[in-house]
Formats: C-alpha cells, structure tokens, sequence
C-alpha cells in the first residue's frame, strides 16, 4: 500500500505511520505559532497594560494596527509558499518568531509596541501556521481532511498546555523572562523542523505531479478567485471567527472579572475547550474527506452563536463549560473545513497564493475583534451586550456562505 504525503484511503494508525514525518512538521508548526496567537499574547494582557501604562482601548487600538499591518504583509508574504520548500521557509519564519519573542522581552518603549506585535503576529499566526497548513493541502488530496485535522493538532496542544502553564509561571518568574523562553522554544524547532523535511520536495514539483483541481476543472489564480463571487460569500465567515474568537481571548482577563472568577479559573477552563475541540477537529477532518466541504460550509459556524450567547448571559463556571464546548465545535472545524475549501475549490497549484489572501483576511479579523470590543469597553459597552451582538453575526455569515455554495453550484458541476 502506498504510504507517501498522497496516499489514499487506508486505516488511520498506517496513514499516521506512514506520514508522520510530514504530520510531524505540520503539527510542530502549528504548535510553534502559538507564540504569536492572541490566546498567548492575552494571558500578559495585565503586565503589558501596566508596564506601559494603557487602558483596555489604547492595548486594543496597538494589537490592531500591528495586527493590521501583519495582515497586508501576509498577502505578498504568503505567496512564498507557492515558490519555496516549507522547509527552508519554516526554518526562516521559526527564527524570525524567536527574534520577534525577544523583542517583547526586551522592548521598553511603547511606541515599539506596535511593531513587537506586527513582528509576532506575522511570524506566528500568519506565516508559521500558513505554511503548515498550505503545506498539508497540497501534498495530501483524498486524505486532505484527515492531514489537516492531524496537523492542527499542535494549535489544540498549544492552546491546552501554555496558557495554563505560562500564567502559572508568571507567578514565580517575570513576564518578560516568559517571552525569552518562548524564543528559546522557538529555535528548539528549526533543527526538528529541518529533520523532519529532509526529504520534502518543492511546491513546483508537487503541483505539477500530484495537482488537484478546482471548480470548472481549472488550477484558479490568486485574482480569478478574487474575481469570483463566492469568495466574497466566504469573506464573513473568515473574518468572523478570526475576529471574535480573537476578542473573547484577547479580553479574558477583564472577561473573568465581568463574570465574577478569577483569571486563573478561567484558564483552567482552556484544557477542556481545548480536549473538545480535538474532538471535533478529528470529527471534521473525518467529515470533510466523507462529504466534501460543500455541505459541510454552511452550518459549522452556528454552534459560536450558542458560544457567545452562554458567554453574553452566563453566570458562574457551568454556563462557561457549556460555551467553551459550543466554541470548540467551531474551532475544530475551522481548522480543516475553510482551509481545504481553497484546495478543493480553486485548486493547488496556486494555493499558497490563494489562501495567503484568505489568511490575511483572518489575520485582519484578528485586528479588528480586539480594537472593536476594546473600544467599546471604554465606551461602557459591556462585553456581555457585545457577545449577543456578535451571536448575531454568526447567524448571518452561515446564511452567507450557505447562498454563496448554493450560487457556485453550477461552476462545480
């Protein structure tokens, strides 16, 4: 049986066997690019702010406008996966996020501030997790669920362990020491990332022997996609839970006063969100490959409007269970249905360029979800009425992506 980045369908245990060199350096790069993921950022949200001396709008108003800038990078930036091997580019990338770690350990001033952030941001959500996930769509086809789902595994791992641990640590050891570790983690990952792909081939060579088409029976381009309506269909739902799931972490500390525990409670919560985002990440994965992103699309985003309607009028710790798993259903099936979706509808042979747009549109909802409910805190907006505002939202991009995949229908005929 064949066994390489591309084999087909076979039990779980030998596809695992068989790719997990592959596997391996998608989950350490999306396990790494938690350094520069809000869920990370935030739990120093309260050093920060008082080290620099910032209300909840002003830390809001410099994450967006570095995170801003992170994102208009990563739409030349992630092109680079369409010309590269991911290994040398990882390895780049993985050095620039210890660097960019460093920075915030070091910097002193607050108009840095900014570019410490843009240097996280892109480096970490943006280009380590972008290329991991580029990486998975084109070397697997008829299991690209199942690698994405298996990858993405280091952004639960990350999101399980390191909130937990690094607040525990932050009450033994300054913060900024915290941030020199992560950079020491950081370059831990170059030399596993470059023995794990020593034998990986070239994007060129991969979409020439193994592409997987798109609508139409076309490899689409960065611009045809952009031209075609269903992407601006899609363009809601990726903002959104880029955005708000962004401002929920983003704003746990003063989420956990508003709701009357301590921030310490509240993390301890993140390792069940956490187990059950697994879950339905592997759920996905095993979805996707069964019945296509097609009819999978329209309904993963409504589970957040349980999520933020229990975070909007929930009291004490079982209402916040009950949202965490609501959350996680979507955040599974967010890291594999919207990432396969460019494979399986504009093909792979310009899929770096492609998603690298996609991705910074997440990264721009990223941006705008923290500076928008941290604006509107300072306005005296609670975050309660804020999350049955975003509720709302959700309701509408799932009845957009539904119509848009419903328009498409002829072009995948």
């Amino acid at each position: 049986m064949h066994t390489g980045p591309l084999a087909g369908s076979q039990p779980l245990t030998k596809f695992i066997a068989g790719n997990a060199r592959w596997l391996g350096a998608g989950a350490l790069l999306t396990l790494l690019s938690s350094f520069g993921q809000t869920f990370f950022i935030s739990i120093f949200a309260a050093e920060i702010q008082s080290a620099f001396d910032l209300s909840h709008g002003a830390w809001g108003g410099i994450y967006s406008l570095g995170t801003t800038a992170s994102a208009v990078v990563m739409i030349w930036a992630g092109g680079l996966t369409d010309r590269f091997r991911a290994r040398h580019l990882g390895a780049g990338v993985l050095m620039l996020l210890a660097a960019a770690c460093l920075m915030m350990a070091a910097n002193p001033f607050v108009w840095a501030l900014p570019v410490v952030i843009f240097a996280l941001r892109l480096t970490g959500q943006g280009m380590t997790s972008h290329i991991a996930i580029v990486a998975m769509a084109r070397w697997f086809v008829a299991t690209r669920g199942r690698a994405l789902a298996l990858a993405s595994l280091g952004f639960s791992l990350g999101e399980a362990l390191l909130p937990l641990s690094f607040v525990a640590l932050m009450t033994v050891m300054d913060w900024r020491l915290l941030w020199v570790a992560a950079a020491i983690v950081a370059l831990i990952g170059v030399p596993v990332l470059l023995s794990l792909l020593r034998t990986e081939r070239t994007p060129q060579s991969m979409a020439e022997e193994n592409a997987s088409l798109g609508m139409r029976g076309l490899h689409w381009t960065r611009m045809q996609a952009l031209r075609h309506p269903l992407f601006w269909f899609m363009f809601p739902a990726l903002l959104g839970p880029s955005a708000f799931n962004t401002a929920f972490f983003f704003h746990q500390v003063h989420f956990a006063q508003v709701k009357g525990i301590t921030h310490l409670s509240l993390v301890a919560l993140f390792p069940v969100y956490t187990l059950c985002s697994i879950g339905f990440l592997i759920i996905s994965g095993w979805a996707l490959d069964r019945f296509g992103t097609a009819r999978l699309l329209p309904f993963y985003q409504l589970p957040m409007v349980a999520a933020f309607t229990l975070f909007g009028l929930g009291q004490g710790i079982v209402p916040l269970i009950a949202g965490f798993f609501c959350l996680a259903m979507t955040t599974g099936a967010n890291s594999t249905l919207p990432n396969a979706f460019w494979a399986e509808f504009y093909g792979t042979c310009h899929i770096g360029s492609i998603k690298a747009m996609a991705a910074a549109v997440m990264v721009l909802g990223s941006a705008i979800g923290p500076g928008i409910t941290g604006v509107m805190i300072d306005a005296g907006v609670t975050l309660n009425v804020q999350y049955l505002g975003i509720a709302a939202y959700f309701i509408f991009t799932s009845a957009m992506v539904g119509l848009g995949i419903v328009r498409s229908r002829a072009d995948r005929a």
